[in-house]
């Protein structure tokens, strides 16, 4: 059930790619706070610069179709290698992205330059990229879907619609978890009111200490947010109602890399942005499950080699931090001071609905969706909320901004169905799914103790003026991503030893609280 990852070097076309990017960056950041030039209405802004207020509407990022969440059955003797082409589709994304951010000028001047020197270039590549991952599938047996060529444009996403729908009351609020609840699927909803300093006319720009956000609309002062947390499902009398904890630190000392060895197995940076590990501390693109075994834990139940990993958060205050001129830190527009959490409690919970099963070894689970700004919410599972608020306010599209004395919270509710046989999927998804509102698995699949886990930050108080936020902070994400907070994401695989899996399910089934 385990799937061996072997070490890939990275593709060529990455390697050129990483280097115009360091050659058009000039290993300083992407920088293009004037983004939207408009003399008119420029104001000193939060980082020391002269920020100008966006008044035309041009390409303010790039989107493209997710080609790995399209796959969903590539035989296991080719998942490798479309992987590792999986991966120059995002590295091309980047590319392509930084060459917009750098090309104002040009775009200026030429209506058609996006188009024909970004988007169509794009294209061109991404199709010599498909028809690898076509030819791999079918090596092996499997079929790709029929539409695959579709998949290869990607469009440029005019300023006005790069804003999410947070601040108009209708967007769609994922509520499905506060302080370890047991329930935690996409897609629920309660709408949100209008950040202050809002202008919602979706001509702020792409903001942010790199250019790439967040914007003033991003945030939101939790304490005029309706309350929108639901009542938690009714627990039957075969419900387990024990709760396992591990404590595994803080990441105090500095363990990061911006590689996903879920994802992008054998490929370096294929993040694009920095993780947080805790647990295991030898995650890296090039660990395998030999190598899993030998990490060592961060956590104090020794038997607990499980990683748990999520993106950093950084306050955008003008800082720099040590990966300011390295790929998938600030070269990649994620900057500014790297925040450690104050607490991370890591917890496993039952089902309302029955018993649970110990989880597999080597399960791999991805929660929430880093693409959300170019894939929609469907997949989208970030949890903001604030010291005290936490049972009453869940945010997914906004950060919020909370009250003196009440510090930011970030919390994620795993999967927590398993369809019983597989330990990862095609698209890192089909292989477990949400429990729906009363608690009931999909057919067909196993209930599994549901891991929670809730982040404390010490973060200081963004303020929104006139359009501009200072002090602004952001989950690290891709650059095209834009910051936003409904990108927030995290990652997790199940690794155990003296029968530790068993021993959590078994704690939760009989209604104890253990560690």
């Amino acid at each position: 059930m385990g799937r061996n990852t072997r070490k890939r070097r990275m593709p060529l076309a990455a390697k050129a790619i990483a280097g115009a990017a360091a050659l058009a960056l000039g290993g300083g950041g992407l920088v293009w706070a004037n983004y939207y030039a408009s003399a008119h209405e420029s104001k000193n802004d939060a980082w020391g610069g002269n920020r100008t207020k966006a008044v035309n509407a041009q390409v303010a990022t790039i989107s493209c179709p997710d080609v790995g969440q399209k796959l969903t059955a590539v035989p296991e003797q080719a998942r490798g290698e479309v992987d590792g082409e999986l991966a120059t589709l995002d590295q091309q994304i980047t590319e392509a992205y930084q060459r917009l951010a750098t090309t104002r000028d040009a775009q200026a001047g030429d209506a058609s330059f996006v188009q024909n020197s970004i988007l169509g270039p794009l294209k061109d590549r991404r199709k010599v990229i498909l028809d690898r991952i076509r030819l791999e599938i079918d090596r092996a047996g499997g079929k790709t879907p029929g539409n695959l060529d579709d998949l290869a444009p990607c469009t440029g996403t005019p300023a006005e619609q790069d804003q999410t729908d947070a601040g108009d009351g209708e967007a769609g609020q994922d509520t499905g978890q506060n302080d370890g609840q047991e329930t935690g699927q996409p897609g629920d909803n309660g709408g949100q009111p209008d950040g202050d300093g809002q202008n919602g006319d979706g001509q702020q720009g792409t903001g942010g200490q790199a250019g790439n956000g967040p914007v003033a609309a991003d945030f939101v002062d939790i304490t005029t947010v309706q309350p929108n947390v639901p009542a938690k499902p009714r627990k039957n009398r075969n419900a387990s109602t024990g709760t396992f904890t591990t404590r595994c630190g803080v990441n105090a000392n500095g363990n990061h890399n911006t590689d996903n060895v879920i994802v992008a197995p054998g490929v370096a940076n294929g993040a694009h942005h920095l993780h947080d590990y805790v647990g295991n501390q030898k995650i890296d693109a090039f660990a395998s499950n030999d190598t899993f075994l030998q990490g060592g834990s961060s956590c104090q139940n020794k038997d607990d080699l499980s990683s748990y990993y999520w993106p950093v958060v950084r306050v955008q205050d003008g800082t720099q931090d040590f990966d300011q001129d390295a790929d998938g830190g600030g070269k990649e527009g994620n900057v500014g001071r790297i925040l450690k959490p104050l607490q991370a409690q890591i917890k496993y919970v039952g089902s309302p609905t029955g018993k649970v099963v110990a989880m597999p070894q080597f399960l791999r689970i991805i929660t929430g969706d880093a693409k959300t700004t170019t894939n929609g919410l469907a997949n989208a599972n970030a949890h903001w909320s604030c010291t005290g608020f936490e049972n009453k306010v869940q945010l997914t599209e906004q950060y919020p901004i909370c009250p003196e004395g009440s510090r930011m919270v970030r919390t994620f509710a795993f999967q927590n169905c398993w369809d019983g046989q597989n330990t990862d999927s095609a698209n890192h998804r089909t292989h477990v799914a949400f429990a729906d509102e009363r608690g009931t698995c999909p057919s067909g699949f196993k209930t599994i103790p549901q891991l929670t886990m809730r982040l404390v930050y010490d973060v200081p108080r963004p303020t929104v003026d006139n359009g501009v936020v200072t002090n602004a902070y952001a989950v690290d994400g891709f650059p095209e991503q834009l910051h936003k907070a409904h990108t927030d994401h995290d990652d997790f695989i199940s690794i155990t030893t003296g029968g530790l899996a068993n021993k959590i399910a078994n704690c939760v089934n009989a209604g104890r609280s253990c560690q």
